[in-house]
């Protein structure tokens, strides 16, 4: 449609220039109308946005703003590091982790804008993240990234005493040996976790670079069940050394086993569960041979263990060994006589043998002895000596210098200023203080 109109202006003629204003607006509204119908014609216009348009466009800004790490198709990546996922823009769905190996746990952060793997990733293992974000509730979108650990060119490996479900005295500590050296003893104490079936407050002790026990500060409660993990798959030990798998062991404590001899009244007090259950007359190291002060535990029991020294070769019936250089509990029939009166033994708690048979089936690993009453102090390292130190000594062996709350739900490091104040009594709940400085 086209519209020509020719007008003459004369000067000084209002009427010609009113009718050239009329006729602009009327050619305005004219083209306004033109576009409006173009608008809501067959619609090719690029202003043009549906609503499932605008969903998509919102699902990728939050596709843009979901970062896996480490990312797609990395490899040698390193296994200490874990794995992380952030949102930037909107926030985190779900995340899960797809592996042959170790399952890999983890926690959201705040508003769910992170997750973070909790524990090492295994080494030489590949891993599948799939992570779904939001954008601000209109639309969602899954990101995917698949990589591989490293395959270390040294690896340590990790030893626990404790047998899978076997039982020990309310002393015993758990007692991790390491193939190789560890200079990152954070990074280790960080990946152990405990369950206890009744709550514990303890700590870890390093004694060394290879050796690492865990001690409650009290004794441990009767009849507790203990699982312990470590997740050492992937920790950087030392400078590009990892652990090589993950640990896990479960075991129980079992009755309160405690003993107490006094060198110098010649007798020993059996409490059994809090209660005193037998007084014996003992016989203990003769001048010289002292049998040396201090808070032990039984390590092992024979019947008969073979014992030499000058003079002597025997094969000892009922023996509940204490120290690695050869104490022991055990029967003495040859020194009845002097039992309860006199010291004549090598350094062994002699006993009568109804006495020793007695506590021989009583005995399990773990069950604590303190000696007392002796001119010659213990020796630390000559059997398991966890409980010649103070609480406040023991947490300085930590590489954290932070206790451990266990119980059914894990284990978590905490300052020890926060912990409740200590109500355990020696010696039955917990080990004499100074108990291996001489008598």
């Amino acid at each position: 449609m086209r519209v020509i109109e020719m007008i003459t202006i004369r000067h000084g003629d209002g009427t010609q220039v009113r009718r050239l204003r009329q006729l602009a607006r009327l050619t305005a509204v004219l083209v306004l109308a033109l576009l409006g119908a173009g608008c809501t014609g067959s619609g090719h216009s690029t202003l043009q946005v549906k609503p499932a348009g605008n969903a998509k466009a919102k699902a990728k800004v939050a596709a843009s703003a979901v970062k896996i790490t480490p990312g797609n198709g990395v490899a040698d990546v390193d296994p200490s590091e874990g794995i992380t996922v952030t949102a930037a823009r909107g926030r985190l769905k779900n995340v899960t982790v797809h592996t042959s190996g170790d399952a890999v746990s983890g926690s959201f952060g705040p508003r769910n804008e992170v997750w973070h793997s909790r524990w090492a990733l295994d080494v030489a293992q590949t891993y599948t993240v799939t992570a779904t974000a939001t954008g601000d509730g209109r639309g969602t979108v899954t990101t995917t990234s698949t990589f591989r650990t490293l395959t270390p060119d040294r690896t340590f490996r990790t030893k626990i005493f404790e047998g899978d479900n076997q039982t020990y005295g309310v002393g015993m500590p758990i007692i991790l040996s390491f193939s190789q050296p560890i200079t990152d003893k954070a990074a280790v104490e960080r990946s152990l976790q405990l369950s206890t079936s009744q709550p514990v407050i303890g700590a870890w002790y390093w004694d060394g670079n290879q050796s690492l026990t865990f001690r409650p500060r009290a004794y441990w409660p009767v009849g507790t069940t203990v699982s312990f993990a470590g997740h050492l798959n992937g920790v950087e030990g030392a400078p590009g050394m990892y652990g090589a798998h993950t640990l896990t062991q479960t075991f129980m404590i079992g009755a309160a086993l405690v003993a107490i001899g006094d060198t110098a009244t010649h007798r020993t007090q059996i409490y059994y569960n809090g209660k005193l259950r037998y007084d014996w007359p003992i016989s203990s190291g003769r001048p010289g041979d002292d049998t040396p002060d201090g808070s032990y535990l039984t390590i092992e029991k024979e019947n008969p263990v073979e014992m030499k020294g000058p003079g002597y070769d025997l094969m000892v019936p009922w023996s509940v060994r204490f120290t690695f250089s050869g104490d022991y509990y055990h029967d003495a029939y040859w020194s009845v006589g002097e039992q309860g009166f006199e010291n004549v033994s090598h350094g062994c708690v002699n006993l009568a043998p109804a006495d020793a048979e007695t506590y021989y089936n009583l005995a399990v690993p773990g069950d604590p002895i303190t000696i007392v009453g002796s001119p010659r102090g213990g020796t630390w390292d000559d059997g398991w000596t966890e409980w010649f130190l103070s609480w406040p000594q023991y947490l300085q062996g930590s590489a954290l210098h932070e206790a451990v709350e266990a119980g059914p739900g894990g284990s978590t490091f905490v300052n020890p200023s926060a912990l409740p104040a200590a109500t355990a009594t020696a010696p039955l709940q917990t080990a004499p203080p100074d108990n291996s400085v001489a008598g």
